[in-house]
C-alpha cells in the first residue's frame, strides 16, 4: 500500500478557514489529522459492499498516538497506514470498532511527529455555528462550515443516532474528516453526503458527534468493542418512501434473507406495531431483546400482508477480527 497522499480535489479557496477569522492555531489543528488507508480482505464480510481498499481521515486525539475515524473505513481491515500531511507513514491496528456509534479507533505502531486534538463538548454545538470540516492535508482540504441542524438520523443499514450534527456546504471527502469547534476542539467525525439536509439546504455532511464516543471508548480500547449486549441484527436495507418502508436489499446469507424477505417487500410493523419511520422501525427491532432474538415483521408483497420471523444473530459475529500485532 502507497505511503503517500494520493491526490485529492482541493477545497476552493473561497471556501477555506482563514487563521484571521479564529481563534486557535489554525496549522497545528489541521496537523493532529491523518490520512487513514485500510486494506480489506477479499472474503472479508463488508468486502462486497465496501470494497477492499478504503481511504479516509483520522484524528490523533492522545499522547499515545490513539487516532478515531469512522468504523466503516477500517472494518475488517488487514492492513492500515496512517499518513500526515508531512508524508510520515505509519502503520497501524485497529483497537476498537463499535457498530451502534460507528467510531472506529487505530493505534500507530510506530511515533508520529505530529500533534493532538482535545475532545470538546458535542453537546454545546448549536445550530448557525461556524466550524471547520477537514481531512489531511491541511488548509487546502479544510472548509468553513456552518451548523445547519441537530437531529435524529437513520441509515438504512442497520443504524440510528439519536442526535447527529448536519453541516454545509458539503466536505467532498467527509469520511473521517474533523469536525473543530470556534475554540479549536474536535465535536464530531465526518461520516456522510447527505442531500436535503435542512429547508433550502441542498446538501451537507452527517457528523457523528464526539460526546458519543466518550463512555465508551474505553471499553473499546479494553476489549476492541463495548461490553452492552449486542443488538438483533437482520442484515437488511431498508428505505422510506411516502406511502411505506421498502426493502431495498437483503445480505446474503443474512438472517433476512434465510427468512425469504425480499428486496421490494413493503415493511408495514414490527411485533404487530406498525413502524412510523426507518428510526421507529429500528427501534422496534431492537426494542425485542437480545441478538439472537426472534424478529416478527409484518410484510406486504405482491396484494399480500403477512408476518416473517426473522432469526437475528449478532452483527460483529459476521466480522473478521484484525489479526494481533
Amino acid at each position: 500500500m502507497s505511503d503517500k497522499i494520493e491526490q485529492q480535489i482541493q477545497i476552493s479557496q473561497e471556501l477555506r478557514p482563514t487563521q484571521a477569522s479564529l481563534t486557535y492555531d489554525l496549522e497545528t489543528a489541521l496537523e493532529s489529522i491523518v490520512s487513514v488507508r485500510a486494506r480489506i480482505p477479499d472474503d472479508a464480510f463488508t468486502a462486497s459492499f465496501l470494497g477492499t481498499d478504503r481511504s479516509g481521515h483520522g484524528v490523533r486525539i492522545l499522547d499515545t498516538g490513539l487516532v478515531v475515524t469512522i468504523g466503516y473505513v477500517i472494518a475488517e481491515a488487514e492492513e492500515i497506514w496512517l499518513i500526515g500531511a508531512n508524508g510520515q507513514a505509519v502503520t497501524g491496528h485497529v483497537v476498537g470498532y463499535d457498530y451502534e456509534t460507528g467510531f472506529g479507533l487505530v493505534q500507530p505502531l510506530a511515533q508520529m511527529d505530529l500533534p493532538t486534538l482535545d475532545l470538546g463538548d458535542s453537546d454545546i454545538i448549536s445550530t448557525g455555528d461556524k466550524v471547520v470540516v477537514a481531512g489531511c492535508g491541511g488548509v487546502t482540504q479544510s472548509l468553513d462550515a456552518t451548523v445547519i441542524a441537530k437531529r435524529e438520523f437513520a441509515g438504512y443499514w442497520e443504524y440510528v443516532l439519536d442526535e447527529a450534527i448536519f453541516t454545509s456546504p458539503p466536505h467532498p471527502d467527509w469520511g473521517g474528516a474533523a469536525l473543530i469547534s470556534a475554540n479549536g476542539q474536535l465535536v464530531g467525525i465526518g461520516s456522510l453526503y447527505v442531500e436535503n439536509v435542512a429547508p433550502k439546504i441542498a446538501a451537507g455532511n452527517m457528523i457523528v458527534p464526539i460526546n458519543i464516543l466518550k463512555p465508551i471508548m474505553e471499553e473499546m480500547l479494553d476489549y476492541g468493542t463495548t461490553l452492552k449486549a449486542p443488538r438483533p441484527w437482520l442484515g437488511l436495507f431498508v428505505t422510506e418512501t411516502p406511502e411505506n418502508l421498502v426493502v431495498a436489499g437483503v445480505l446474503d446469507g443474512g438472517p433476512a434473507e434465510k427468512a425469504d424477505v425480499r428486496t421490494g417487500d413493503a415493511v408495514i410493523g414490527v411485533a404487530g406495531e406498525r413502524t412510523r419511520d426507518l428510526a421507529d422501525f429500528f427501534r422496534r427491532i431492537w426494542a425485542q431483546g437480545e441478538a439472537g432474538s426472534e424478529i416478527p415483521i409484518t410484510i406486504y408483497r405482491d396484494g399480500d400482508t403477512f408476518d416473517v420471523h426473522i432469526s437475528s444473530v449478532d452483527r460483529r459475529a459476521q466480522f473478521k477480527s484484525p489479526e494481533l500485532h
